[in-house]
């Protein structure tokens, strides 16, 4: 999946439960319904659990197989876990940044917000920008 900017409008809108398992099956190879709430990761009821990946599934977002028994279905993402963030940090970040009058802020934010979550992530955004300003370079010399 390629990250363009028109792309957001083409992406299904998710809810907090859908964007939710979602992020939970990016910690996990593949699971059911009733894996994600024995293992306490889900707070909500089997069915709801069932169709909102069914939802998520029939979006697209999902992939599925039947479970040993046959009895119950298997989930995992349908594409990487970078995939998955790159879709919902973008989508989102683009957002703000478009709808901001000064779309500094929206960075400023983003740097307070990874500083109060791990300050050693500053050094990695730091070579995240190094990184994109070299590829900006190498582009602009073809």
């Amino acid at each position: 999946m390629v990250w363009m900017k028109d792309s957001a409008a083409k992406q299904p809108q998710l809810g907090p439960l859908e964007n939710y398992l979602l992020s939970v099956l990016c910690h996990r190879e593949d699971a059911t319904v009733r894996e994600l709430l024995e293992a306490g990761e889900v707070q909500a009821a089997y069915t709801t659990i069932m169709t909102t990946l069914d939802r998520l599934f029939k979006k697209g977002l999902l992939d599925r197989t039947p479970d040993a028994q046959g009895r119950a279905f298997r989930y995992r993402l349908k594409h990487s876990q970078q995939d998955f963030y790159q879709r919902v940090f973008g989508r989102d970040l683009d957002r703000l940044l478009q709808s901001a009058s000064d779309p500094s802020l929206p960075v400023s934010f983003l740097v307070d917000t990874v500083t109060a979550h791990n300050a050693a992530l500053l050094d990695e955004l730091g070579r995240a920008v190094n990184r994109k300003r070299k590829e900006l370079r190498r582009r602009k010399q073809l």
